[in-house]
């Protein structure tokens, strides 16, 4: 089998050029064929000499990202499909801004994992099995493919990109920190880490890990419940990550970087949704400046959860804002074609 190009560095792709009696000059060129102009095949790479093409043909792959199917909701979202080089599938979403939104926001939420290994019990990527992670290029590729799509749709670029996807992002550290630098890097899209969020189920090893790296782009935690009982019911991974041990990961995480956290919160009917939850909440926002984005729950097959009720959504909100919390209602988008918060699942 040929090797995938884009895994080598630039210092690797230099010194295998030299080794085949090419001029390491030219890695940068091939470099920004594959990233800064998403090239797909050597024949695009037009600056190359024809024999210099062949080589590259002969040793090489480039393992393209292909749109399998495309759904438009009714409120605009654009769902994709998308094909990896071994079959395998994932989705990702363009979310353009609502009319009273910011009209400039454009936002791609983007896959990390094939699947999922959490089992977080009112999501669809948690009823899949996780295969496999994505690689860098793969997580890179949907964001090129999304932005194309806001482009084509929109006369406009993306604005920003969550990874809130498929799959829990600190368990594919390593490429999805290479996938944001290839983002961020002049080189590639050249975007600013702070228009990234990299969402989390709460893995604590990792989030100190992200404060070690001192990472420029925001974090959000997926909370839910805001004590360890009720979150064990809906999130097993709380089991050996629980509140403490994230309160103390995200001082740390704030500490290292400056960045406030988000923490996401799903208000489901009798659940988690009364004034005492609200509390408890608010305790915990303590631990780390931080704000709370309420999420509309999105219902499943897989799960009989249900969505809270306006009003009371409207009593935990009012708390948490009279106690000074930061609070934003997020209103689910593309809910009629599965592709809002919790329902992506690489159905075909």
């Amino acid at each position: 089998m040929k090797q995938d190009i884009r895994k080598l560095t630039p210092a690797q792709l230099k010194d295998w050029l030299v080794q085949h009696g090419e001029q390491g000059f030219r890695a940068k060129q091939i470099h920004e064929w594959l990233w800064k102009k998403s090239a797909l095949s050597f024949d695009q790479m037009t600056n190359l000499s024809l024999p210099m093409r062949e080589l590259l043909n002969n040793h090489f792959e480039i393992r393209p990202l292909n749109v399998a199917t495309q759904q438009r909701s009714s409120d605009g979202t654009i769902k994709s499909s998308f094909r990896l080089f071994d079959g395998n599938l994932v989705e990702g979403v363009l979310i353009p801004a609502l009319r009273n939104d910011d009209p400039d926001r454009m936002t791609a939420c983007v896959s990390s994992q094939v699947g999922c290994s959490l089992t977080c019990k009112f999501c669809a990527t948690g009823y899949m099995d996780r295969k496999r992670n994505l690689d860098a290029a793969e997580i890179y590729d949907q964001v090129v493919a999304i932005d194309r799509q806001a482009k084509e749709n929109y006369g406009t670029s993306l604005s920003n990109i969550v990874y809130m996807g498929m799959g829990e992002p600190l368990l594919n550290y390593k490429n999805v920190m290479e996938s944001v630098k290839l983002i961020t890097s002049p080189e590639g899209l050249g975007m600013s880490p702070k228009r990234i969020t990299v969402s989390t189920a709460g893995i604590a090893k990792m989030i100190k890990q992200l404060g070690d790296d001192q990472v420029k782009f925001n974090l959000a935690l997926s909370l839910h419940a805001a004590n360890d009982q009720k979150r064990d019911q809906i999130m097993p991974i709380n089991e050996s990550n629980t509140l403490e041990a994230l309160g103390d990961a995200l001082n740390y995480f704030y500490k290292k970087t400056g960045t406030r956290v988000t923490f996401e919160y799903i208000l489901f009917y009798n659940f988690n949704d009364t004034l005492q939850d609200a509390k408890e909440l608010w305790a915990f926002t303590k631990r780390v400046p931080a704000k709370v984005n309420i999420i509309e729950y999105n219902p499943i097959a897989e799960a009989n959860f249900k969505n809270t009720d306006p009003q009371t959504l409207d009593k935990f909100a009012g708390f948490l804002e009279s106690k000074g919390v930061t609070v934003n209602v997020r209103r689910s988008r593309g809910k009629d074609i599965d592709a809002a918060c919790g329902q992506l699942a690489g159905k075909q």
